[in-house]
């Protein structure tokens, strides 16, 4: 039986918008072909329109509120419970319209669409054991 995986013992990934904590992918966990993760969209802050030409994403909303846009249609409401499914390669978009942060659990099958993550501009990684800081603009 696998030991339950430590938040603390893998890096956060850190934007503009706000945090990724990826819990399970092919470099931590052995034999694994799926991502696995916690998203964090800061107040009024979001992903823009992107799409994953190789995986499907599956989003379920822990807390806060939001717009979603799927398939560049008109965007929708979400909250806490609502589970949001992506095809493979349709193009989507998360919007945090709440006072308070969007949490959301991410899961791409297969993985590889997080890469991609890792060339933007504004991305820094912080690395596991460490605390990830957000400052507020001046």
């Amino acid at each position: 039986m696998e030991k339950p995986i430590d938040p603390h013992s893998v890096p956060t990934q850190t934007f503009d918008w706000g945090i990724i904590k990826w819990l399970v992918k092919p470099e931590y966990t052995v034999g694994t072909g799926l991502t696995f993760g916690e998203v964090i969209l800061l107040p009024g802050k979001g992903h823009a329109r992107h799409n994953h030409p190789e995986s499907e994403e599956i989003l379920y909303v822990l807390s806060g509120e939001g717009e979603q846009m799927v398939n560049d249609e008109e965007a929708f409401p979400i909250k806490a419970g609502d589970t949001i499914y992506v095809s493979i390669g349709v193009y989507h978009s998360t919007l945090n319209t709440g006072w308070e942060p969007l949490r959301l659990i991410a899961l791409y099958n297969p993985a590889g669409a997080e890469r991609v993550l890792e060339t933007a501009p504004d991305f820094k990684e912080v690395p596991a054991g460490q605390l990830p800081t957000l400052q507020r603009p001046s």
